[in-house]
């Protein structure tokens, strides 16, 4: 099969386009034929090696985590899927490769595509949907009434966590470049502040909630807009010490997460406020949930480039430049050759 392959660990280092084995199928898969696949931030950090003590990949290696496709295979313990199947995926870690044209998929973690989508709209939701489900209904338990605080509210994450809040009944804040206002907005944000021109801090207060996503000075300045009692869940760090016990790090790892999120705990617990940090994990259930509220309507796909898969490259370099409003996707032209011939 064709794949776009890392070779090694480099900033910017274009991945190679290059014939690749066809992944074996464990007993608990389903291959998946890949018609599209969602391009995210997590693979260009992947790429420089930023997270290879979280996620310690073997080189050479298959990236991208976001899969809609069509069930060619399926393994013999599988039960709720069968070959046409259009399905979709947040692949788990140390599995992933869905910037190729199939990829083995754990059952437990693949839903069946919402019906009213595109194989490209629908592999723009998993990964940004599954970290604001993780986020908002999980670990912070958001209920009507409550305010939260939602950062980039025109990225992927962003414009997908505005629609849930939404949704739970919460009013929802948010920042965004001035071009982008309409937008969040749009998507159910009561207040959009825009982060060029305004300080959410001077705007906001008591909130229940906040969703970081940016940087050091954001995270310190969220924590004075959070009301005793509330909750900051960080997607962009520190890691903290719960997460590394969750990932069975070694110990040098986790003695380094307690060490750089130290003060930001210190801190929140001083102010009576729970910090968390948040690694989204691969979750076929939640994004049954998911899929529900998209073909209700509830929840709408928000995708800025569509890119083929031959671009796959320039597609990685567009995220990475910061500029997209939603998802970034690449598809294919269509069915690929039988897997059975590719090695």
């Amino acid at each position: 099969m064709k794949a776009f392959v890392l070779a090694r660990y480099g900033k910017q280092r274009p991945l190679e386009l290059t014939e690749w084995p066809t992944p074996e199928l464990r007993e608990d898969e389903v291959l998946v034929e890949v018609r599209a696949a969602g391009v995210n931030l997590l693979d260009a950090k992947l790429r420089s090696g930023e997270f290879k003590f979280i996620l310690p990949y073997r080189m050479p290696l298959v990236l991208g985590h976001d899969v809609a496709g069509v069930v060619v295979r399926v393994g013999p313990r599988v039960r709720g899927f069968k070959v046409g199947d259009e399905v979709y995926a947040r692949t788990d870690d140390f599995r992933i490769g869905t910037f190729a044209q199939f990829v083995p998929v754990r059952e437990a973690s693949l839903a069946h595509k919402p019906k009213n989508l595109t194989m490209a709209e629908a592999a723009s939701i998993p990964l940004v949907g599954l970290t604001a489900w993780q986020a908002l209904v999980v670990r912070a338990g958001l209920k009507p009434g409550q305010k939260v605080f939602v950062q980039a509210g025109s990225g992927g994450v962003g414009s997908f966590a505005i629609q849930l809040a939404r949704h739970l009944g919460a009013t929802v804040a948010t920042t965004a470049g001035p071009t982008s206002l309409a937008l969040v907005k749009g998507l159910g944000a009561e207040l959009a502040i825009d982060y060029r021109t305004q300080d959410f801090e001077a705007l906001l207060r008591d909130q229940d909630l906040v969703l970081h996503s940016q940087d050091a000075e954001t995270l310190e300045k969220s924590l004075r807009v959070l009301k005793r009692g509330a909750r900051l869940v960080s997607i962009a760090g520190p890691p903290d010490p719960a997460f590394g016990r969750e990932i069975g790090a070694p110990g040098f790892v986790r003695l380094g997460m307690r060490l750089l999120s130290s003060g930001i705990r210190r801190r929140a617990r001083a102010l009576g406020i729970d910090y968390s940090f948040l690694f989204m994990k691969a979750n076929g259930g939640q994004l049954g949930e998911i899929t529900r509220l998209v073909e209700s309507g509830a929840i709408r796909p928000v995708v800025d480039r569509v890119f083929d898969f031959e671009s796959t490259n320039e597609a990685l370099a567009y995220v990475e430049s910061g500029r997209a409003k939603g998802k970034v996707v690449i598809v294919t032209e269509g069915p690929s050759p039988s897997p059975d011939g590719l090695g």
